[in-house]
């Protein structure tokens, strides 16, 4: 099997590859090619027992998309994407990167034709809801995004059923919750701060905390992440049925409880480090997000995740901090 991973030097598209490699296989199909895509190209992993190539391009632009797909590989994770905040701010970079570089990505496999149908998964998020939002958002929640990230994302989705329902590609979309705690340094997306109040105090450093403790939103580990995406390649096509997009489980707390989390597992100390700094346009942002999600059709499908946020901070430690932290 060959598979391809746009936006392979992220986060999750690191340990995705990293766990397919691990793993070997896909579903149960020995992996023997894995190619790697980014607009910076991505450091391939130690030791791949598969053959293994790293390409640093940008699918938006003209003949990327058709050069990555030319080699028909079977899998394709689509990752690659312009983060929340990001793409509120660079208005014509979002809808470059998120917009057209999905549907050059679309296209391009289109072209090639000659019965070429590779399951496509395509990583969606709930800021594709947009409020009023009624307690938990169902799985039939009309789309009415309220930011321009999430209108890039609601067309990635129609877009990925059209040309599912055409017999183009297989694809699935997963609309993934904020995925905590990130490792690394900080990104652009508005929803960054629900990882650096937990990465940041477990580093030794302050954090800025930028929205009431009020606020209520629904997470999930990079493990479970990286398990959406590995399970949704395998999802049968009648077992989805037409309706291809499903929005993901994860655990759902405020931010009160998220630093109620921290403070049982790493002491007061540590907890003491985050700083209240309100910023209303982050603020803003958060309120038109959906909090909580029922997520009944990824479940009854067999998706899984945390269902704690004591359980995402020790995920964190363990797999990001060597098992530890300055307390």
């Amino acid at each position: 099997m060959h598979i391809l991973i746009t936006g392979a030097a992220g986060m999750i598209g690191r340990k995705l590859s990293e766990r397919l490699i691990g793993a070997g296989d896909l579903n149960g199909e020995p992996i023997e090619r894995l190619t790697l895509l980014d607009v910076v190209p991505p450091t391939a992993p130690a030791q791949p027992a598969c053959q293994m190539h790293t390409v640093g391009a940008d699918l938006s632009s003209p003949g990327e998309a058709a050069k990555a797909v030319a080699p028909r590989p079977q899998a394709i994770f689509h990752l690659a994407g312009v983060v929340s905040g990001e793409a509120e701010l660079d208005f014509e970079k979002g809808y470059r990167v998120n917009l057209d570089g999905t549907r050059a990505l679309l296209e391009a496999i289109r072209a090639i034709g000659d019965g070429y149908r590779p399951k496509l998964i395509y990583t969606s998020s709930i800021a594709v809801f947009g409020a009023p939002f009624p307690h938990s958002i169902p799985d039939d929640f009309h789309l009415t995004p309220l930011t321009s990230y999430g209108t890039q994302k609601a067309i990635g989705e129609l877009l990925l059923a059209d040309y599912t329902r055409r017999g183009f590609c297989d694809g699935v979309g997963i609309r993934l919750p904020s995925v905590v705690v990130r490792p690394g340094k900080p990104n652009a997306a508005a929803s960054g701060f629900f990882s650096g109040i937990i990465r940041e105090p477990l580093a030794g450093l302050e954090a800025s905390l930028p929205v009431p403790d009020t606020v209520v939103h629904t997470h999930a580990s990079p493990r479970a992440a990286v398990g959406f995406l590995i399970h949704a390649a395998g999802l049968a096509r009648d077992a989805l049925g037409a309706r291809i997009n499903l929005s993901m489980p994860g655990a759902c707390c405020t931010v009160a409880e998220q630093i109620a989390a921290l403070r049982r597992i790493a002491g007061e100390r540590v907890a003491a480090r985050i700083r209240r700094d309100q910023n209303p346009v982050i603020a803003h942002i958060v309120e038109g997000w959906p909090q909580r999600i029922e997520a009944r059709r990824s479940r009854g499908l067999g998706f899984t995740a945390e269902s704690s946020f004591d359980e995402i901070i020790r995920i964190h430690i363990d797999e990001d901090r060597g098992g530890s932290f300055v307390a």
